[in-house]
């Protein structure tokens, strides 16, 4: 599916960095028992994943509330009255629960009219990309003007029930502990952005088009969910998935430059879904990029599952790593496994 635009525009992101940092360092302390009985060596977890920190946010927050605190900021950035918005989408893999959408709690804080459609898309850490496809086509076709994607994941549980399930069983070994490892590399946040038809409200940024590619062959490589004796508890085979999902981004990168005649040297700035800093080489790597021009924020906020790349870009903006005249492209690469590009004139 090759995707084209001429008529959306990207307003001024929002986002939220939730308050408790919790550092590579202190869950390493956390899991010192377990270190000393399977001989690790200490700093492994930095080491291997290049992180340092992580966010997360204080008990009780809900996904919803993250995301309509990014989207109240997006909407006061954008200059846009909230009663314009005629779409909202809700994006993140985390959810208040199973019903109703979280972007209906979302929409009652944002006070959004009765007459904005509302919904949730769900596509693991692709979701927000997926919402920006989603919002633009309507915009693109003339059904709505001006819309809101929002995302707010909660990392606090998996982290929590991943730390107990360590501690507790005596069972690891350093081979079957390999596949928990990941969900410690996970954080917490919300990135939300404003989208309107440039005839109704332009910008001057354009998202103009791009390109996607699937490889459900190996959506067994990272699965996750929740019971009720061990929590949230997600199991990742990161070898693997690192493989299989740098070469669906491969594809979807030739097939990316194809639909927008983009190649690499007209792009100014990569902003991607980030899981580790041997993921980040690799894909650069395969994909013949330049690394320079990777805007990453993975050594202070790690893997923030559907809100890693928009919270990159929002954060590469405001520091000036993108500026007005300037091309982007934005990666996602989602377990299932999925990879979308967009590219984006700034």
């Amino acid at each position: 599916m090759n995707l084209r635009y001429t008529q959306v525009c990207l307003h001024e992101f929002g986002y939220q960095l939730p308050p408790v940092e919790l550092s590579s360092a202190a869950i390493e302390e956390q899991l010192a028992p377990v270190y000393a009985r399977l001989k690790l060596p200490a700093g492994r977890l930095e080491l291997m994943t290049g992180i340092n920190t992580r966010r997360l946010w204080l008990p009780g927050t809900r996904p919803s509330d993250g995301a309509a605190a990014a989207g109240a900021a997006a909407i006061a950035r954008s200059g846009i009255d909230a009663s314009a918005l005629e779409c909202l989408l809700f994006t993140s893999v985390s959810r208040d629960m199973m019903e109703p959408a979280t972007a209906a709690f979302v929409h009652r804080t944002l006070k959004l009219s009765p007459s904005c459609l509302l919904f949730d898309i769900s596509n693991a850490c692709l979701g927000f990309l997926d919402g920006m496809v989603m919002l633009a086509n309507m915009l693109e076709m003339g059904q709505v003007r001006a819309g809101l994607v929002v995302a707010g994941e909660t990392a606090e549980d998996l982290v929590a029930s991943t730390l107990k399930h360590l501690l507790t069983d005596p069972s690891l070994t350093r081979k079957t502990i390999k596949p928990l490892f990941a969900s410690l590399t996970i954080g917490s946040g919300a990135v939300a952005l404003v989208m309107t038809r440039s005839d109704y409200l332009d910008s001057g940024h354009y998202l103009r088009g791009g390109a996607c590619r699937a490889n459900t062959a190996h959506n067994d490589l990272c699965q996750g969910g929740q019971n009720a004796e061990q929590g949230t508890l997600m199991s990742t085979d990161s070898e693997q998935l690192l493989e299989k999902g740098i070469a669906t981004a491969a594809d979807c990168w030739v097939a990316f430059q194809d639909c927008l005649g983009w190649d690499r040297d007209v792009i100014d700035r990569f902003f991607c879904h980030q899981v580790g800093k041997v993921h980040a080489q690799m894909l650069f790597e395969t994909l013949g990029l330049d690394p320079a021009k990777n805007f990453e924020t993975l050594p202070v906020l790690g893997n923030v599952g559907s809100v890693s790349a928009p919270i990159t870009m929002a954060l590469g903006v405001e520091q000036g790593a993108l500026v007005p005249g300037q091309r982007a492209a934005i990666l996602g690469i989602g377990s299932g496994i999925n990879a979308l590009m967009l590219g984006i004139d700034w």
